[in-house]
């Protein structure tokens, strides 16, 4: 199965993971300083910032696209709930 590492900028900590997992499983493994409240229905907290990487994660689904316009989000941003990791390395941080 491929792999790809996930490296968090807030906390200095690079993680390897199978493709297909979501940056929001990563998190919660690592302890990286994302808040969310996707699972309390308020969709759009785990926006993060795509430092680098970008081209090794899933392109964004429908829900997705469509909660960061309604988020005003900045260009390369994407919700950690939603982004799946795909191989590469991926540079990340909240917000």
């Amino acid at each position: 199965m491929p792999k790809a590492q996930v490296t968090f900028e807030d906390i200095g900590v690079t993680v390897t993971v199978p493709a297909g997992t979501r940056l929001i499983e990563v998190s919660e493994k690592v302890g990286a300083g994302l808040t969310y409240g996707c699972r309390e229905g308020e969709c759009g907290t785990c926006m993060m910032k795509i430092v680098s990487g970008g081209e090794h994660l899933a392109s964004p689904s429908v829900l997705e696209d469509k909660i960061l316009k309604e988020n005003y989000a900045s260009a390369g941003s994407r919700l950690a709930c939603q982004a799946q990791v795909l191989d590469g390395h991926i540079v990340v941080r909240p917000g």
